[in-house]
């Protein structure tokens, strides 16, 4: 009988080992690469807070992700915002295009994707050329793992262009399934709620969100200050004027109010059309976006 209740208790202290053990390991803020079938990526003004980030998943970053990347001056954001960060944060966050030096492979294309003289955004020549860019570029760049662009005005379109957009990174999807592939919303153009790039937006999120997709989300980053104050209900634009006292006319800066108010606690950097601030919080969601990439649960 004390052999049984021995054998017994032997057998519940193995399995509670076990099974913390395996907590642990959830808990620890690691995990491995984000299935795309579960797990939609979406990276907005709650992805704002490079500190957040776990160091080993920006060095994992480094090491796992070659980036090719296409845009036009919206777009540069990410890169002047990043490129502005390694002078504040520290040689950590480098980047260049082949990832030499151990730096992040980020092959950033102002205009001109992959210099093949086809696409320079999502818009531009045409709403497709950016697809047939793409298809080119990885036949030719088999180690890039991930591909993103941006707009520059033109989410303002159709209800089906916009559809056309989603539909063309599907099929990219499908045809590459060793490529992660990162949707992206259009800039705030100082539209109410109701206006048409707010909508068309809001069409891309809520796809991206119900199919399990990878968003940074641009236009979300942009509507909020790092506090969380949110200014999308302001007719708040690109360069972070809005709305303070509801008469229609935009009489004020968020970005250029914090930057006032926050001194020392954020950088100088090229930011196009926009504020310095923006472009910081447009870099600090980027390295969320690459740690997420990289395996990062965002925990």
């Amino acid at each position: 009988m004390n052999r049984l209740k021995a054998t017994t208790w032997i057998g519940l202290l193995i399995v509670l080992v076990w099974s913390y053990g395996c907590s642990s390991s959830d808990a620890g803020g690691g995990g491995g690469d984000p299935d795309p079938l579960t797990d939609a990526i979406l990276i907005d003004h709650d992805s704002v807070d490079v500190d957040d980030i776990p160091s080993s998943w920006i060095d994992q970053a480094r090491q796992k992700l070659h980036i090719a990347y296409g845009h036009t001056s919206h777009g540069s954001q990410l890169t002047t915002g990043m490129a502005g960060l390694v002078g504040f944060k520290g040689t950590q966050y480098s980047f260049n295009s082949g990832g030499t030096g151990g730096a992040l492979d980020l092959r950033d294309y102002y205009s001109d994707f992959g210099g093949l003289g086809v696409a320079n955004d999502l818009g531009n020549p045409n709403r497709t050329a950016w697809e047939s860019a793409t298809r080119t570029y990885l036949a030719a760049h088999s180690e890039v793992n991930v591909i993103i662009w941006s707009w520059c005005w033109q989410v303002d379109g159709t209800q089906a262009e916009i559809q056309q957009y989603l539909d063309l990174m599907s099929g990219l999807e499908h045809d590459f399934p060793n490529v992660k592939f990162v949707y992206m919303t259009g800039h705030t153009d100082g539209a109410r709620l109701t206006g048409n790039v707010p909508v068309r937006n809001k069409q891309i999120r809520d796809y991206c969100t119900a199919n399990k997709k990878i968003l940074y989300d641009f236009a979300d980053i942009e509507s909020y200050d790092p506090d969380g104050s949110y200014f999308g209900d302001k007719l708040v634009n690109d360069a972070c004027d809005y709305d303070s006292n509801g008469d229609g006319t935009r009489d004020r800066n968020w970005a250029v109010d914090w930057q006032n108010a926050h001194p020392g606690e954020w950088y100088d950097c090229e930011s196009a059309h926009s504020q310095p601030l923006n472009a910081n919080l447009k870099a600090y969601a980027a390295w969320h976006l690459w740690a997420r990439l990289a395996g990062w649960d965002g925990r």
